[in-house]
Protein backbone atom coordinates (compact mmCIF):
# COMPACT_ATOMS: atom_id res chain seq x y z
CA UNK A 1 0.00 0.00 0.00
CA UNK A 2 1.13 3.61 -0.80
CA UNK A 3 1.86 5.68 2.25
CA UNK A 4 -1.67 7.76 1.41
CA UNK A 5 -4.10 4.79 1.40
CA UNK A 6 -2.13 3.44 4.99
CA UNK A 7 -2.31 6.88 6.15
CA UNK A 8 -6.40 6.81 4.88
CA UNK A 9 -6.53 2.78 6.59
CA UNK A 10 -5.20 3.96 10.04
CA UNK A 11 -7.73 7.05 9.91
CA UNK A 12 -10.59 4.95 9.13
CA UNK A 13 -9.54 2.23 12.02
CA UNK A 14 -9.35 5.29 14.73
CA UNK A 15 -13.07 6.60 13.63
CA UNK A 16 -14.01 3.23 14.11
CA UNK A 17 -12.76 2.66 17.14
CA UNK A 18 -14.13 5.86 18.28
CA UNK A 19 -17.24 5.32 17.05
CA UNK A 20 -17.29 1.91 18.99
CA UNK A 21 -16.22 3.60 22.25
CA UNK A 22 -18.75 6.21 22.00
CA UNK A 23 -21.65 4.28 21.06
CA UNK A 24 -23.62 3.08 23.72
CA UNK A 25 -24.03 -0.92 22.56
CA UNK A 26 -28.02 -0.16 22.67
CA UNK A 27 -29.40 -1.48 19.34
CA UNK A 28 -32.03 0.55 19.94
CA UNK A 29 -30.12 3.86 20.19
CA UNK A 30 -27.69 3.50 17.13
CA UNK A 31 -29.84 1.98 14.17
CA UNK A 32 -27.78 4.23 11.56
CA UNK A 33 -25.01 2.28 10.27
CA UNK A 34 -22.62 3.06 7.49
CA UNK A 35 -19.86 0.88 5.88
CA UNK A 36 -16.88 2.08 4.04
CA UNK A 37 -15.09 -0.07 1.48
CA UNK A 38 -12.19 1.07 -0.26
CA UNK A 39 -10.55 -0.92 -3.11
CA UNK A 40 -6.69 0.28 -4.20
CA UNK A 41 -4.01 -1.27 -5.73
CA UNK A 42 -5.48 -5.04 -4.99
CA UNK A 43 -6.12 -4.20 -0.76
CA UNK A 44 -9.36 -3.90 0.70
CA UNK A 45 -10.61 -2.69 3.75
CA UNK A 46 -14.19 -2.61 5.04
CA UNK A 47 -14.67 -0.27 8.06
CA UNK A 48 -18.39 -0.39 10.14
CA UNK A 49 -19.14 2.17 11.83
CA UNK A 50 -22.42 3.16 14.40
CA UNK A 51 -23.76 6.92 14.31
CA UNK A 52 -25.59 7.36 17.72
CA UNK A 53 -29.18 8.79 16.95
CA UNK A 54 -30.01 11.91 18.65
CA UNK A 55 -33.90 12.06 20.09
CA UNK A 56 -35.18 15.35 20.53
CA UNK A 57 -38.32 15.90 23.25
CA UNK A 58 -41.86 16.20 21.90
CA UNK A 59 -42.46 20.28 21.83
CA UNK A 60 -45.98 19.75 20.61
CA UNK A 61 -47.67 18.29 23.63
CA UNK A 62 -49.61 20.52 25.69
CA UNK A 63 -49.65 20.90 29.19
CA UNK A 64 -52.29 20.58 31.18
CA UNK A 65 -54.87 23.19 32.33
CA UNK A 66 -53.38 25.00 35.66
CA UNK A 67 -55.85 23.58 38.43
CA UNK A 68 -58.29 26.19 40.06
CA UNK A 69 -57.42 28.38 42.96
CA UNK A 70 -58.97 27.12 46.34
CA UNK A 71 -60.66 29.82 47.38
CA UNK A 72 -62.17 29.85 50.93
CA UNK A 73 -64.24 32.10 53.67
CA UNK A 74 -62.23 34.70 56.11
CA UNK A 75 -62.84 33.89 59.47
CA UNK A 76 -63.02 36.34 62.28
CA UNK A 77 -59.37 36.34 63.51
CA UNK A 78 -59.06 39.82 65.29
CA UNK A 79 -58.18 39.21 69.14
CA UNK A 80 -57.03 35.98 68.93
CA UNK A 81 -53.00 34.93 69.68
CA UNK A 82 -51.51 34.60 66.07
CA UNK A 83 -51.18 30.40 66.17
CA UNK A 84 -54.66 30.37 66.86
CA UNK A 85 -55.50 32.57 63.98
CA UNK A 86 -53.57 30.96 61.98
CA UNK A 87 -54.92 27.41 62.67
CA UNK A 88 -58.63 28.99 61.85
CA UNK A 89 -57.37 29.79 58.80
CA UNK A 90 -56.24 26.59 57.70
CA UNK A 91 -59.33 25.09 59.38
CA UNK A 92 -61.29 27.35 56.66
CA UNK A 93 -58.78 25.36 53.81
CA UNK A 94 -56.15 28.02 53.54
CA UNK A 95 -52.78 26.99 54.52
CA UNK A 96 -50.81 29.51 53.51
CA UNK A 97 -51.25 33.47 55.79
CA UNK A 98 -48.65 35.87 56.14
CA UNK A 99 -48.26 38.22 59.01
CA UNK A 100 -46.56 41.64 59.76
CA UNK A 101 -45.42 43.43 63.08
CA UNK A 102 -48.46 46.36 63.42
CA UNK A 103 -46.25 48.36 65.94
CA UNK A 104 -44.04 48.86 62.60
CA UNK A 105 -40.70 47.61 63.85
CA UNK A 106 -40.65 44.93 61.02
CA UNK A 107 -40.19 42.24 64.03
CA UNK A 108 -40.50 38.67 62.94
CA UNK A 109 -43.43 36.63 64.74
CA UNK A 110 -41.04 33.34 65.71
CA UNK A 111 -43.27 32.03 68.28
CA UNK A 112 -46.71 33.04 67.22
CA UNK A 113 -48.64 32.13 70.37
CA UNK A 114 -46.54 35.08 71.85
CA UNK A 115 -48.25 37.34 69.09
CA UNK A 116 -52.19 38.70 69.27
CA UNK A 117 -53.85 39.30 65.67
CA UNK A 118 -55.12 43.52 65.92
CA UNK A 119 -55.77 43.50 62.42
CA UNK A 120 -56.76 41.21 59.48
CA UNK A 121 -56.76 41.81 55.66
CA UNK A 122 -59.67 41.03 54.18
CA UNK A 123 -62.39 41.46 56.45
CA UNK A 124 -64.10 38.19 57.74
CA UNK A 125 -66.33 36.53 54.93
CA UNK A 126 -64.40 37.35 51.75
CA UNK A 127 -63.14 34.38 49.76
CA UNK A 128 -59.65 34.48 49.83
CA UNK A 129 -56.97 32.01 48.31
CA UNK A 130 -53.51 31.03 49.29
CA UNK A 131 -51.16 33.93 50.62
CA UNK A 132 -54.01 36.89 50.24
CA UNK A 133 -54.95 36.71 54.11
CA UNK A 134 -52.74 38.77 55.85
CA UNK A 135 -52.60 39.44 59.85
CA UNK A 136 -50.97 42.61 61.87
CA UNK A 137 -50.07 41.14 65.29
CA UNK A 138 -48.35 42.77 68.17
CA UNK A 139 -46.82 40.74 70.97
CA UNK A 140 -49.16 40.11 73.75
CA UNK A 141 -48.63 42.46 76.69
CA UNK A 142 -48.18 45.71 74.14
CA UNK A 143 -50.90 47.98 73.26
CA UNK A 144 -53.89 46.75 71.22
CA UNK A 145 -57.46 47.62 70.67
CA UNK A 146 -58.27 43.84 71.91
Amino acid sequence: MSGKVRLLAASLIALSVVATACGSGDSAESDTRSEVTRVTAGATMSVSTSVARIVLPDTTATEPPAAEPVLAAMPSVVCMNLQSAQNAIQAAGIFYSRSVDASGASRMQVNDSNWIVVAQDPQAGVLVGEGDALLSAVKIGEPNNC
